[in-house]
């Protein structure tokens, strides 16, 4: 899976952690497990009584044993999203 990665360097991605997280974020950097560093990063917050809270984390760090998907993120798609109006409830962890 490594090696993928190399194709979303310097990409915005989201991340889905183990524990449910949304992490969004321009991948900087990876290692042979899989930590991510993560640049100009923010969690999405999903709620169903209120919109989607984006709280910004800056530099981050995700560890790779806590990374359960990876994906590149389509700016003019994510762009057009209205967060505020978005409802949907949390993602639980994943249980293995």
């Amino acid at each position: 899976m490594a090696s993928a990665l190399e194709n979303y360097v310097n990409k915005m991605v989201e991340i889905v952690t183990a524990d449910g997280r949304v992490i969004v974020g321009t991948l900087k950097g990876f290692d042979q497990t899989i930590n991510l560093i993560l640049d100009e990063s923010h969690e999405r917050v999903y709620s169903t009584g209120q919109g989607v809270e984006q709280v910004i984390l800056g530099l981050y760090i995700v560890r790779g044993d806590n990374v359960a998907v990876i994906g590149e993120v389509d700016d003019d798609t994510d762009g057009g999203l209205d967060f505020e109006n978005i409802r949907a409830e949390p993602l639980s962890a994943i249980i293995h």
